[in-house]
Protein backbone atom coordinates (compact mmCIF):
# COMPACT_ATOMS: atom_id res chain seq x y z
CA UNK A 1 0.00 0.00 0.00
CA UNK A 2 1.14 3.13 -1.08
CA UNK A 3 1.92 5.99 1.65
CA UNK A 4 -0.83 7.92 0.10
CA UNK A 5 -3.26 5.56 0.58
CA UNK A 6 -1.98 4.35 4.09
CA UNK A 7 -2.87 7.45 5.43
CA UNK A 8 -5.97 8.33 4.09
CA UNK A 9 -7.19 5.05 5.31
CA UNK A 10 -5.70 6.06 9.00
CA UNK A 11 -7.67 9.07 8.52
CA UNK A 12 -11.08 7.39 7.66
CA UNK A 13 -10.39 5.02 10.59
CA UNK A 14 -9.35 7.22 12.76
CA UNK A 15 -12.11 9.77 12.13
CA UNK A 16 -15.13 7.31 12.20
CA UNK A 17 -13.91 6.08 15.53
CA UNK A 18 -13.59 9.59 16.62
CA UNK A 19 -16.96 10.44 15.47
CA UNK A 20 -18.66 7.53 16.92
CA UNK A 21 -17.28 7.70 20.61
CA UNK A 22 -17.90 11.51 20.35
CA UNK A 23 -20.69 11.52 19.00
CA UNK A 24 -22.39 9.18 21.86
CA UNK A 25 -22.10 11.58 24.48
CA UNK A 26 -24.77 14.64 22.66
CA UNK A 27 -26.89 11.85 21.00
CA UNK A 28 -27.65 10.53 24.88
CA UNK A 29 -28.54 14.10 26.30
CA UNK A 30 -31.50 14.70 23.33
CA UNK A 31 -32.73 11.51 24.76
CA UNK A 32 -32.74 12.16 28.18
CA UNK A 33 -36.31 13.46 28.57
CA UNK A 34 -37.44 10.42 27.42
CA UNK A 35 -35.27 8.38 29.63
CA UNK A 36 -36.35 10.11 32.15
CA UNK A 37 -39.87 8.68 31.74
CA UNK A 38 -39.06 5.78 30.42
CA UNK A 39 -37.05 4.30 33.16
CA UNK A 40 -38.62 6.42 35.92
CA UNK A 41 -35.17 8.13 36.67
CA UNK A 42 -34.39 10.74 39.10
CA UNK A 43 -32.86 14.12 38.52
CA UNK A 44 -29.32 12.39 39.90
CA UNK A 45 -29.60 9.55 37.60
CA UNK A 46 -30.07 11.71 34.10
CA UNK A 47 -27.12 13.22 35.52
CA UNK A 48 -24.94 9.51 36.09
CA UNK A 49 -26.10 8.52 32.74
CA UNK A 50 -23.95 11.36 30.71
CA UNK A 51 -21.65 10.65 33.87
CA UNK A 52 -21.36 7.61 34.23
CA UNK A 53 -19.71 7.85 30.52
CA UNK A 54 -17.45 11.01 30.88
CA UNK A 55 -16.23 9.98 34.40
CA UNK A 56 -15.29 6.41 33.61
CA UNK A 57 -13.85 7.86 29.83
CA UNK A 58 -12.04 11.16 31.93
CA UNK A 59 -10.18 9.20 34.54
CA UNK A 60 -9.05 6.53 32.27
CA UNK A 61 -7.93 8.07 29.28
CA UNK A 62 -4.60 8.53 30.11
CA UNK A 63 -3.79 4.68 30.95
CA UNK A 64 -5.28 4.10 27.59
CA UNK A 65 -2.84 6.02 26.34
CA UNK A 66 -0.20 4.44 28.18
CA UNK A 67 -1.41 0.91 27.42
CA UNK A 68 -1.48 1.93 23.52
CA UNK A 69 2.54 3.12 23.90
CA UNK A 70 3.03 -0.23 25.68
CA UNK A 71 1.15 -2.90 23.79
CA UNK A 72 0.70 -0.88 20.30
CA UNK A 73 -1.53 1.52 19.40
CA UNK A 74 -3.40 -0.18 16.49
CA UNK A 75 -4.11 -3.62 18.70
CA UNK A 76 -5.57 -1.12 21.86
CA UNK A 77 -7.40 0.83 19.01
CA UNK A 78 -9.39 -2.63 18.03
CA UNK A 79 -9.72 -4.16 21.87
CA UNK A 80 -11.04 -0.05 22.53
CA UNK A 81 -13.64 -0.76 19.81
CA UNK A 82 -14.41 -4.08 21.35
CA UNK A 83 -15.16 -2.77 24.62
CA UNK A 84 -17.39 0.48 23.29
CA UNK A 85 -19.44 -1.76 21.06
CA UNK A 86 -19.97 -4.17 23.63
CA UNK A 87 -21.12 -1.93 25.99
CA UNK A 88 -23.46 -0.28 23.38
CA UNK A 89 -25.22 -3.15 22.86
CA UNK A 90 -25.61 -3.14 26.86
CA UNK A 91 -26.88 0.06 26.98
CA UNK A 92 -29.47 -0.54 24.44
CA UNK A 93 -30.68 -3.84 26.33
CA UNK A 94 -31.05 -1.93 29.61
CA UNK A 95 -34.38 -1.85 31.23
CA UNK A 96 -33.76 -0.02 34.38
CA UNK A 97 -31.61 3.33 34.96
CA UNK A 98 -28.96 1.15 37.24
CA UNK A 99 -28.20 -1.02 34.38
CA UNK A 100 -27.75 1.87 31.62
CA UNK A 101 -25.60 3.48 33.81
CA UNK A 102 -22.90 0.46 34.57
CA UNK A 103 -23.40 0.05 30.40
CA UNK A 104 -22.72 3.17 29.99
CA UNK A 105 -19.20 2.54 32.37
CA UNK A 106 -18.61 0.16 29.98
CA UNK A 107 -18.73 2.39 26.68
CA UNK A 108 -16.59 5.31 28.99
CA UNK A 109 -14.07 2.44 29.32
CA UNK A 110 -13.37 1.98 25.45
CA UNK A 111 -14.28 5.53 24.29
CA UNK A 112 -11.07 6.07 26.50
CA UNK A 113 -8.92 4.03 24.84
CA UNK A 114 -10.01 5.01 21.52
CA UNK A 115 -10.52 8.55 21.58
CA UNK A 116 -5.97 9.58 22.40
CA UNK A 117 -5.28 6.38 20.00
CA UNK A 118 -7.16 8.20 17.10
CA UNK A 119 -4.91 11.70 17.73
CA UNK A 120 -1.76 9.91 17.99
CA UNK A 121 -2.16 7.38 15.08
CA UNK A 122 -3.32 10.25 12.79
CA UNK A 123 -0.51 11.91 13.85
CA UNK A 124 2.09 9.46 13.31
CA UNK A 125 0.98 8.32 10.01
CA UNK A 126 0.80 12.60 8.71
CA UNK A 127 3.92 14.32 7.15
CA UNK A 128 5.02 17.07 9.61
CA UNK A 129 4.44 19.94 7.29
CA UNK A 130 0.82 19.04 6.80
CA UNK A 131 0.72 18.23 10.49
CA UNK A 132 -1.73 21.45 11.25
CA UNK A 133 -4.13 21.17 8.74
CA UNK A 134 -4.69 17.09 9.50
CA UNK A 135 -5.23 17.99 13.14
CA UNK A 136 -7.61 20.85 12.34
CA UNK A 137 -9.25 17.99 10.24
CA UNK A 138 -9.65 15.84 13.08
CA UNK A 139 -11.33 18.77 15.38
CA UNK A 140 -13.89 18.95 12.46
CA UNK A 141 -14.51 15.43 13.45
CA UNK A 142 -15.11 16.32 16.84
CA UNK A 143 -16.78 19.71 15.50
CA UNK A 144 -19.18 17.21 13.16
CA UNK A 145 -19.88 15.14 16.37
CA UNK A 146 -21.10 17.90 18.22
CA UNK A 147 -23.65 18.82 15.05
CA UNK A 148 -24.83 15.56 14.48
CA UNK A 149 -25.33 14.50 17.74
CA UNK A 150 -28.50 16.50 19.18
CA UNK A 151 -30.09 15.97 15.46
CA UNK A 152 -29.07 12.36 15.38
CA UNK A 153 -30.53 11.71 19.06
CA UNK A 154 -33.73 13.36 18.27
CA UNK A 155 -34.78 11.83 14.86
CA UNK A 156 -33.74 8.32 16.49
CA UNK A 157 -35.91 8.80 19.61
CA UNK A 158 -38.79 10.16 17.19
CA UNK A 159 -38.56 7.71 14.72
CA UNK A 160 -37.74 4.90 17.19
CA UNK A 161 -37.04 4.59 20.81
CA UNK A 162 -34.58 5.83 22.91
CA UNK A 163 -32.99 2.14 22.61
CA UNK A 164 -31.33 2.83 19.20
CA UNK A 165 -29.23 5.68 19.86
CA UNK A 166 -27.21 2.88 21.22
CA UNK A 167 -27.62 0.04 19.04
CA UNK A 168 -26.80 2.40 16.15
CA UNK A 169 -22.91 1.89 17.10
CA UNK A 170 -23.06 -1.88 17.12
CA UNK A 171 -22.69 -2.21 13.27
CA UNK A 172 -20.27 0.28 12.51
CA UNK A 173 -17.86 -1.21 15.37
CA UNK A 174 -18.27 -4.25 14.18
CA UNK A 175 -17.45 -3.12 10.55
CA UNK A 176 -14.38 -0.81 12.04
CA UNK A 177 -12.92 -3.29 14.38
CA UNK A 178 -11.61 -5.67 11.59
CA UNK A 179 -10.46 -2.58 9.29
CA UNK A 180 -8.57 -0.94 11.99
CA UNK A 181 -6.73 -4.51 12.24
CA UNK A 182 -6.06 -4.70 8.44
CA UNK A 183 -5.28 -1.02 7.52
CA UNK A 184 -3.48 0.75 9.99
CA UNK A 185 0.24 0.34 11.18
CA UNK A 186 1.13 -0.65 14.53
CA UNK A 187 3.21 2.35 16.36
CA UNK A 188 4.73 2.59 19.85
CA UNK A 189 5.69 5.28 22.37
CA UNK A 190 8.51 5.77 24.37
CA UNK A 191 6.90 4.40 27.58
CA UNK A 192 6.07 1.16 28.55
CA UNK A 193 5.02 1.37 31.99
CA UNK A 194 1.58 1.69 34.00
CA UNK A 195 0.91 4.02 36.60
CA UNK A 196 -1.62 1.71 38.69
CA UNK A 197 -1.56 3.55 42.33
CA UNK A 198 -1.93 7.32 40.53
CA UNK A 199 -5.31 5.68 38.05
CA UNK A 200 -6.64 4.74 41.65
CA UNK A 201 -5.89 7.82 42.90
CA UNK A 202 -7.17 10.26 40.81
CA UNK A 203 -10.47 8.07 40.35
CA UNK A 204 -11.25 7.62 43.83
CA UNK A 205 -10.68 11.08 44.08
CA UNK A 206 -12.92 12.24 41.10
CA UNK A 207 -15.88 10.13 41.97
CA UNK A 208 -16.05 11.49 45.33
CA UNK A 209 -15.90 15.07 43.89
CA UNK A 210 -19.08 14.32 41.88
CA UNK A 211 -20.54 12.33 44.59
CA UNK A 212 -20.26 15.59 46.60
CA UNK A 213 -22.18 17.31 44.28
CA UNK A 214 -24.58 15.73 43.23
CA UNK A 215 -25.73 14.68 47.08
CA UNK A 216 -25.60 18.30 48.26
CA UNK A 217 -29.17 19.01 47.07
CA UNK A 218 -30.69 16.30 48.04
CA UNK A 219 -28.86 15.56 51.57
CA UNK A 220 -27.67 18.89 52.31
CA UNK A 221 -24.21 20.25 51.61
CA UNK A 222 -23.57 20.74 55.40
CA UNK A 223 -24.18 17.01 55.92
CA UNK A 224 -21.52 14.71 56.73
CA UNK A 225 -21.55 12.71 53.59
CA UNK A 226 -21.03 15.56 51.61
CA UNK A 227 -18.62 17.42 53.33
CA UNK A 228 -16.86 14.06 53.87
CA UNK A 229 -16.91 13.12 50.34
CA UNK A 230 -15.46 16.75 49.48
CA UNK A 231 -12.66 16.04 52.17
CA UNK A 232 -12.10 12.69 50.93
CA UNK A 233 -11.58 14.21 47.04
CA UNK A 234 -9.77 16.49 47.96
CA UNK A 235 -7.22 14.51 49.61
CA UNK A 236 -7.13 11.74 47.27
CA UNK A 237 -6.37 14.33 44.55
CA UNK A 238 -3.50 15.82 46.53
CA UNK A 239 -2.07 13.02 47.22
CA UNK A 240 -2.19 11.98 43.54
CA UNK A 241 -0.80 15.09 42.78
CA UNK A 242 2.24 14.62 45.07
CA UNK A 243 2.64 10.83 43.51
CA UNK A 244 2.69 12.42 40.07
CA UNK A 245 5.95 14.41 41.37
CA UNK A 246 7.72 10.99 42.18
CA UNK A 247 6.53 8.36 40.32
CA UNK A 248 8.93 6.50 38.57
CA UNK A 249 6.26 6.28 35.22
CA UNK A 250 3.59 8.80 35.84
CA UNK A 251 0.24 8.76 34.14
CA UNK A 252 0.48 12.59 34.59
CA UNK A 253 3.92 13.98 33.91
CA UNK A 254 3.79 17.01 36.36
CA UNK A 255 6.53 18.22 34.31
CA UNK A 256 4.39 19.03 31.10
CA UNK A 257 2.99 21.78 33.08
CA UNK A 258 6.61 23.79 33.23
CA UNK A 259 4.98 25.01 29.56
CA UNK A 260 2.87 27.77 29.70
CA UNK A 261 1.45 27.21 26.49
CA UNK A 262 0.70 22.87 27.58
CA UNK A 263 -1.00 24.79 30.94
CA UNK A 264 -3.39 27.00 29.46
CA UNK A 265 -4.55 25.06 26.91
CA UNK A 266 -5.53 22.77 29.07
CA UNK A 267 -7.03 25.59 31.63
CA UNK A 268 -8.42 26.64 28.55
CA UNK A 269 -10.23 23.02 27.80
CA UNK A 270 -11.20 22.24 31.27
CA UNK A 271 -13.59 25.43 31.76
CA UNK A 272 -14.91 25.27 27.82
CA UNK A 273 -16.15 21.47 28.80
CA UNK A 274 -17.23 22.68 32.13
CA UNK A 275 -19.30 25.42 30.20
CA UNK A 276 -20.67 23.63 27.24
CA UNK A 277 -21.37 20.01 28.77
CA UNK A 278 -23.54 21.01 31.45
CA UNK A 279 -25.36 23.89 29.35
CA UNK A 280 -26.25 21.47 26.76
CA UNK A 281 -27.42 18.93 29.35
CA UNK A 282 -29.70 21.96 30.69
CA UNK A 283 -30.82 23.69 27.34
CA UNK A 284 -31.36 19.99 25.68
CA UNK A 285 -34.17 19.06 28.37
CA UNK A 286 -34.96 22.98 27.84
CA UNK A 287 -36.35 22.73 24.28
CA UNK A 288 -38.01 19.80 25.27
CA UNK A 289 -39.75 19.63 28.66
CA UNK A 290 -40.30 23.74 29.05
CA UNK A 291 -40.66 24.50 25.01
CA UNK A 292 -42.64 21.56 23.96
CA UNK A 293 -40.64 20.31 20.84
CA UNK A 294 -40.13 16.51 20.52
CA UNK A 295 -36.71 14.98 20.19
CA UNK A 296 -35.87 15.45 16.26
CA UNK A 297 -37.83 19.23 16.75
CA UNK A 298 -34.91 20.05 19.28
CA UNK A 299 -32.19 18.56 17.66
CA UNK A 300 -33.07 20.61 14.84
CA UNK A 301 -33.47 23.77 16.74
CA UNK A 302 -29.70 23.68 18.24
CA UNK A 303 -28.17 23.37 14.49
CA UNK A 304 -26.99 27.17 14.59
CA UNK A 305 -25.07 26.26 17.79
CA UNK A 306 -23.89 22.94 16.84
CA UNK A 307 -23.40 22.70 12.84
CA UNK A 308 -20.88 26.12 13.10
CA UNK A 309 -17.95 23.80 13.97
CA UNK A 310 -18.16 22.05 11.03
CA UNK A 311 -17.68 24.58 8.65
CA UNK A 312 -15.38 26.85 10.71
CA UNK A 313 -12.81 24.09 12.61
CA UNK A 314 -11.12 23.26 8.67
CA UNK A 315 -10.72 26.89 8.26
CA UNK A 316 -9.22 27.58 11.67
CA UNK A 317 -6.91 24.15 12.01
CA UNK A 318 -5.11 25.72 8.51
CA UNK A 319 -4.70 29.21 10.21
CA UNK A 320 -3.56 28.04 13.33
CA UNK A 321 -0.30 27.79 12.65
CA UNK A 322 -0.29 31.42 10.97
CA UNK A 323 -1.81 33.42 13.63
CA UNK A 324 -1.53 31.36 16.45
CA UNK A 325 -3.36 28.52 18.35
CA UNK A 326 -3.90 30.63 21.59
CA UNK A 327 -5.65 33.71 19.70
CA UNK A 328 -7.66 31.49 17.72
CA UNK A 329 -8.51 29.48 20.98
CA UNK A 330 -9.05 33.25 23.25
CA UNK A 331 -11.66 34.39 19.85
CA UNK A 332 -13.32 31.21 19.92
CA UNK A 333 -13.95 30.82 24.14
CA UNK A 334 -15.06 34.54 24.12
CA UNK A 335 -18.02 33.75 21.80
CA UNK A 336 -18.96 30.85 23.58
CA UNK A 337 -18.78 32.58 26.63
CA UNK A 338 -21.02 35.57 25.06
CA UNK A 339 -23.40 33.13 23.79
CA UNK A 340 -23.92 31.32 26.53
CA UNK A 341 -24.56 34.66 28.86
CA UNK A 342 -26.89 35.08 26.03
CA UNK A 343 -29.10 32.02 26.14
CA UNK A 344 -28.86 32.60 29.86
CA UNK A 345 -30.35 36.25 29.64
CA UNK A 346 -33.27 35.68 27.04
CA UNK A 347 -34.01 32.09 28.10
CA UNK A 348 -38.38 32.39 29.04
CA UNK A 349 -40.87 29.99 29.43
CA UNK A 350 -42.66 31.69 26.12
CA UNK A 351 -39.38 33.32 24.43
CA UNK A 352 -39.45 32.70 21.03
CA UNK A 353 -37.63 30.66 19.00
CA UNK A 354 -36.19 33.39 16.90
CA UNK A 355 -34.32 35.17 19.64
CA UNK A 356 -32.24 32.04 20.70
CA UNK A 357 -30.79 31.45 17.25
CA UNK A 358 -28.18 34.02 17.26
CA UNK A 359 -26.38 33.14 20.46
CA UNK A 360 -26.53 29.32 19.02
CA UNK A 361 -24.36 30.81 16.20
CA UNK A 362 -22.35 33.10 17.91
CA UNK A 363 -21.65 29.57 20.27
CA UNK A 364 -21.22 27.48 17.14
CA UNK A 365 -18.60 29.72 15.99
CA UNK A 366 -16.81 30.25 19.07
CA UNK A 367 -16.16 26.51 19.78
CA UNK A 368 -14.94 25.91 15.98
CA UNK A 369 -12.10 28.31 16.71
CA UNK A 370 -11.46 26.15 20.24
CA UNK A 371 -11.49 22.47 18.64
CA UNK A 372 -9.37 23.09 15.69
CA UNK A 373 -5.94 24.30 17.71
CA UNK A 374 -5.91 22.97 20.67
CA UNK A 375 -4.83 19.84 19.96
CA UNK A 376 -2.28 21.10 17.74
CA UNK A 377 -1.29 23.49 20.92
CA UNK A 378 -0.97 20.85 23.01
CA UNK A 379 1.04 18.33 20.91
CA UNK A 380 3.30 21.08 20.17
CA UNK A 381 4.35 21.58 23.70
CA UNK A 382 5.81 18.73 24.12
CA UNK A 383 8.45 16.09 22.70
CA UNK A 384 7.02 13.88 19.77
CA UNK A 385 7.52 10.65 21.86
CA UNK A 386 5.42 12.47 24.83
CA UNK A 387 2.78 12.98 22.03
CA UNK A 388 0.39 9.79 23.49
CA UNK A 389 1.10 11.50 27.50
CA UNK A 390 0.07 15.24 26.17
CA UNK A 391 -3.22 13.76 23.98
CA UNK A 392 -4.21 11.70 26.90
CA UNK A 393 -4.07 14.02 29.41
CA UNK A 394 -5.64 16.72 27.61
CA UNK A 395 -8.72 14.41 26.52
CA UNK A 396 -8.53 13.57 30.52
CA UNK A 397 -8.59 17.05 31.55
CA UNK A 398 -11.44 18.46 29.40
CA UNK A 399 -13.76 15.37 30.28
CA UNK A 400 -13.02 15.94 33.46
CA UNK A 401 -14.71 20.00 33.14
CA UNK A 402 -17.43 17.91 31.06
CA UNK A 403 -18.07 15.67 34.10
CA UNK A 404 -18.03 18.42 36.49
CA UNK A 405 -19.81 21.08 34.33
CA UNK A 406 -22.82 18.62 34.44
CA UNK A 407 -22.53 17.89 37.67
CA UNK A 408 -22.47 21.37 39.38
CA UNK A 409 -24.74 23.10 36.95
CA UNK A 410 -27.29 20.23 37.60
CA UNK A 411 -26.80 21.46 41.15
CA UNK A 412 -27.15 24.75 40.67
CA UNK A 413 -30.31 24.06 38.27
CA UNK A 414 -31.66 22.06 41.37
CA UNK A 415 -31.05 25.06 43.82
CA UNK A 416 -32.96 27.41 42.09
CA UNK A 417 -35.63 25.21 39.94
CA UNK A 418 -36.72 21.91 38.82
CA UNK A 419 -39.43 20.13 36.82
CA UNK A 420 -42.36 21.24 38.10
CA UNK A 421 -43.60 23.17 35.95
CA UNK A 422 -42.20 25.69 32.95
CA UNK A 423 -41.26 28.62 34.72
CA UNK A 424 -39.58 26.79 37.72
CA UNK A 425 -37.45 24.90 34.99
CA UNK A 426 -36.06 28.06 33.61
CA UNK A 427 -35.70 29.39 37.31
CA UNK A 428 -33.29 26.78 37.90
CA UNK A 429 -31.60 27.26 33.75
CA UNK A 430 -30.59 30.85 33.88
CA UNK A 431 -28.42 31.09 36.99
CA UNK A 432 -27.10 27.78 35.73
CA UNK A 433 -26.09 28.78 32.27
CA UNK A 434 -25.10 32.13 33.33
CA UNK A 435 -22.28 30.49 35.87
CA UNK A 436 -21.43 28.21 32.52
CA UNK A 437 -20.90 31.09 30.77
CA UNK A 438 -18.46 32.57 33.64
CA UNK A 439 -16.30 29.74 33.52
CA UNK A 440 -16.17 29.97 29.80
CA UNK A 441 -14.65 33.55 29.86
CA UNK A 442 -11.86 32.14 32.31
CA UNK A 443 -10.50 29.91 29.85
CA UNK A 444 -10.70 32.92 27.01
CA UNK A 445 -8.05 34.62 29.49
CA UNK A 446 -6.21 31.52 30.10
CA UNK A 447 -6.10 30.70 25.98
CA UNK A 448 -4.75 34.50 25.43
CA UNK A 449 -2.04 33.69 27.89
CA UNK A 450 -0.56 30.89 25.45
CA UNK A 451 2.31 31.76 23.89
CA UNK A 452 2.27 32.28 20.20
CA UNK A 453 4.93 30.06 18.87
CA UNK A 454 4.72 26.63 17.26
CA UNK A 455 7.27 23.84 16.70
CA UNK A 456 9.32 23.72 13.11
CA UNK A 457 9.65 20.91 10.92
CA UNK A 458 13.07 20.41 12.15
CA UNK A 459 11.91 20.11 15.72
CA UNK A 460 9.51 18.44 15.25
CA UNK A 461 11.75 15.09 14.22
CA UNK A 462 14.20 16.52 17.03
CA UNK A 463 15.57 14.18 19.95
CA UNK A 464 16.22 16.69 22.96
CA UNK A 465 17.28 15.39 26.32
CA UNK A 466 17.28 17.53 29.61
CA UNK A 467 14.82 18.88 31.69
CA UNK A 468 14.16 22.25 30.11
CA UNK A 469 13.86 20.44 27.02
CA UNK A 470 11.27 17.67 28.46
CA UNK A 471 9.12 20.61 29.51
CA UNK A 472 9.69 22.94 25.81
CA UNK A 473 10.78 20.94 23.26
CA UNK A 474 13.38 23.15 21.39
CA UNK A 475 13.76 25.38 18.91
CA UNK A 476 10.79 26.81 19.15
CA UNK A 477 10.43 29.81 16.51
CA UNK A 478 8.06 32.67 17.39
CA UNK A 479 5.41 33.53 14.94
CA UNK A 480 5.57 37.39 14.37
CA UNK A 481 3.37 39.40 16.30
CA UNK A 482 0.21 40.96 13.90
Amino acid sequence: MSPRARMLWTFAITSVGLLMVALDNLVVTMALPVIRVALNSSPEGLVWTVNAYTLTFAVLLLTGAALGDRFGRRRLFVIGMTIFTVGSAAAALSTNIDTLILARAVQGLGGAIVVPLTLTILSAAVPAERRGLALGAWGAIAGLAIALGPLVGGAIVEGANWHWIFWLNVPIGIVLIPLAWLRLNETRGAYDRLDLPGLALVSGGLLALVWAILQGNPKGWDSLEVLGSFAVGAVLLAIFLFWEGRAPAPMLPLRFFRSRAFTMANAASLVMYFGMFGSIFLLSQFLQTVQGYSPFQAGLRVLPWTLAPMFVAPIAGAMSDRVGGGLLMGVGLALQALGLAWLGIVSAPTVPYEQLVIPFIVSGIGMGLFFAPVANVVLSAVRPEEEGQASGANNAIREVGGVFGVAVLAAVFNHFGGYTSAQVFVDGLRPAILIGSVFVAAGAVAAFLIPRRRRTFEAAHASESGSESEAVPAPLTALPEG
